[in-house]
């Protein structure tokens, strides 16, 4: 929506707001004809939306607060809860009592208005989570992957969804916006997916034709550690934080960057991908790995500790959680190559300390979330870089990148359902669907 500009001042706030984020008033007709007059279909479709986010931001309000918050008139904020709720986005919420004067009648958001559908497609699960426009989960479930290529975890994908939806009581038709968390990137330029990781096949354009004829054009695919960062950034230790990085060290390695409070994706949506790092640790990296996943990924995630330990002389049926629990156990030889695997992640965090200077660093993933190895970064780290941020261990479980795509997906629905009520009525209809990667 363009935004009308006053000749020799400088518009700030988002576009349709004031720099305080009330109502927008009508343009007043400049003599030079610089300025046309706003009309009022605009300034109804304006406020409607202002109240909106009013009401989702505080909950349960009635027309004497929201007149008072938006400094409109009550007629004129009667007007726009009507309409709202005429199209089923709000609802009335009962009455507030013991205060003076008669009871003010409450509305809130209408859960069942939207629905959001966030998918996780990992190396060996399929994660996913279905929620209303309030937030609630009305399903939520994971299966193990038992397909071979692309085309059967696709068809995985869509069983998981379809009986979410039965879970919830409702069809995949009725889904407002799905987002799928999964490894690679994709560039919108060229509407493709790039460095699929270890699921073979998924850069495939059949990949994103099959899943886009399932769940509609509108779909968004979103990096996994990306979308892991967003959570973070909504319900973790980001929360507030202008400029932070969220590393995930497991299967797979990645960086999520937060600057000035926004998702840095870069260019192409590469931003991040520190698995192509040229960091290989003390021992390499197994070249035919390396190039087929990343150098650092190759040397540092889960497959590469468990190389590391063998070159360590351990033996017996091992993994890295098994490294990790020898470490702390005592054993010398898994507390020398836990300790490679510290200095691995501080070279590649100290890379972006440098370069970003962020103020906090998050360790995920199931090495990064070792109980001890953060201590053992942050060591290592402030041996080597110029400024110490502070490095926490996220707290967001396995549904992280799930939670991610829920937090994304929930501003898209919201943007799609409110501009039916909010756009000016000779608009008409909703506008299209976001597709690409998730919301910033």
């Amino acid at each position: 929506m363009a935004v009308t500009r006053i000749p020799g001042r400088r518009p700030s706030g988002p576009a349709g707001s004031t720099p305080q984020g009330g109502p927008v008033p009508a343009a007043q007709p400049h003599a030079a004809g610089g300025i046309s007059a706003a009309r009022p279909p605009l300034i109804r479709a304006l406020n409607a939306q202002l109240l909106l986010d009013h009401i989702r931001r505080l909950g349960r309000c009635s027309p004497a607060e929201l007149a008072r918050l938006s400094g409109l008139s009550k007629p004129t904020v009667s007007l726009a809860l009507a309409e709202a709720e005429r199209c089923g986005l709000v609802r009335p919420a009962g009455q507030r009592t013991g205060v003076p004067g008669r009871p003010a009648r409450l509305y809130e958001i209408r859960p069942e208005a939207g629905f959001v559908l966030g998918l996780d497609v990992g190396l060996k699960y399929l994660r996913g989570a279905l929620t209303d426009l309030s937030g609630g989960i009305r399903a939520k479930s994971s299966v193990k992957v038992t397909a071979a290529g692309a085309g059967g975890r696709v068809a995985e994908l869509i069983g998981l969804a379809d009986a979410l939806c039965e879970q919830a009581g409702i069809t995949r038709r009725a889904v407002t916006q799905t987002v799928i968390g999964c490894p690679g990137v994709y560039d919108p330029h060229r509407d493709s997916m790039a460095l699929p990781g270890g699921i073979t096949g998924w850069g495939r354009p059949g990949v994103l034709a099959g899943l886009r004829q399932a769940f509609g054009p509108g779909l968004v695919i979103e990096n996994d550690v990306n979308a892991a960062t967003l959570a973070e950034r909504t319900h973790g230790h980001g929360r507030g934080v202008r400029d932070f990085a969220f590393v995930w060290i497991g299967t797979g390695i990645g960086l999520g960057l937060v600057i000035d409070g926004r998702l840095h994706r870069g260019r192409h949506g590469v931003a991040g991908e520190i698995a192509y790092m040229p960091l290989a640790g003390d021992g390499g990296a197994d070249g035919r790995d390396a190039r087929r996943r990343g150098i650092l990924e190759a040397a540092a995630s889960a497959s590469g500790v468990v190389r590391a330990a063998r070159r360590a002389d351990m033996r017996g049926p091992l993994s890295a959680r098994r490294v990790f629990a020898a470490a702390a156990a005592g054993d010398r030889r898994a507390a020398a190559v836990v300790r490679a695997e510290a200095r691995l992640i501080a070279k590649a965090v100290c890379s972006a300390v440098t370069v970003v200077d962020p103020e906090l660093i998050v360790l995920g993933g199931g090495i990064g979330q070792a109980p001890g190895f953060a201590a053992a970064v942050s060591d290592e780290l402030a041996q080597m870089a110029p400024v110490m941020p502070e490095v926490q261990v996220s707290a967001l479980g396995t549904d992280a990148v799930v939670d991610g795509c829920i937090a994304a997906g929930t501003e898209f629905a919201w943007r799609l359902l409110t501009a039916a009520v909010s756009r000016p009525p000779h608009d008409g209809g909703l506008p299209p669907a976001a597709s690409g990667t998730a919301g910033s």
